[in-house]
């Protein structure tokens, strides 16, 4: 029997000095202590791109970020406002999240959004990014979540994945649906060079 078909490789389209780790995601306890994880290894300029379906746990996962990283307010899907500044309560960086769904890209039209707050001193995480943002760095982790089984029909395919509600949750789904999740986190760029993502696996 063949191996499945995974809509989502850990080497598609990266530099040639990426490097990846995978974790297996059950719940969004979980979900949230990746996050958590991932903020541990986060530096003022860094960006993280978040990719997955409707669902997939993307804004959970930058709910536990913000726990970690200590910042103020609740970290929801910015879905309406596009970008939401959330300022460190503990003298670190701000966390910046950001719905690019209706973004054009670039870094013009990141800095068009008015926000109060530097780019290159914050954690910048933006949620369907991909393809749209990556020049706001030379460096980037992706972290790309997808189902074990069951992935989105229409986006394993190639369509368009349908963009979210007011909150991108994992566990949104419909009752008896498994929450399990494969989430790969992809260090791309120098700033990940020699960079150990291992802390991240549980």
């Amino acid at each position: 029997m063949g191996k499945p078909h995974d809509p989502y490789p850990a080497a598609a389209g990266t530099a040639e000095d990426a490097h990846a780790v995978r974790i297996t995601v059950r719940t969004a306890d979980h979900m949230r202590e990746l996050g958590r994880r991932l903020a541990a290894l986060l530096v003022p300029g860094d960006l993280v791109l978040l990719t997955g379906e409707l669902g997939a746990g993307k804004t959970t996962l930058t709910r536990g970020l913000g726990e970690a990283l200590g910042v103020r307010g609740a970290v929801t899907s910015p879905t309406f406002v596009i970008a939401r500044v959330h300022p460190s309560l503990t003298g670190g960086p701000a966390l910046v999240h950001v719905d690019a769904y209706r973004l054009g890209g670039g870094l013009d039209e990141m800095e068009d959004l008015d926000l109060d707050v530097s780019l290159p001193e914050s954690v910048v995480v933006v949620e369907w990014g991909e393809g749209k943002v990556e020049d706001l760095s030379d460096a980037r982790l992706q972290v790309v979540i997808g189902r074990t089984i069951g992935e989105e029909r229409d986006h394993a395919a190639g369509g368009e994945p349908p963009h979210p509600g007011p909150d991108d949750a994992l566990g949104s789904e419909p009752e008896g649906a498994d929450d399990t999740r494969e989430v790969t986190v992809i260090g791309i760029g120098p700033r990940w060079v020699g960079q150990d993502l291992t802390p991240l696996v549980f």
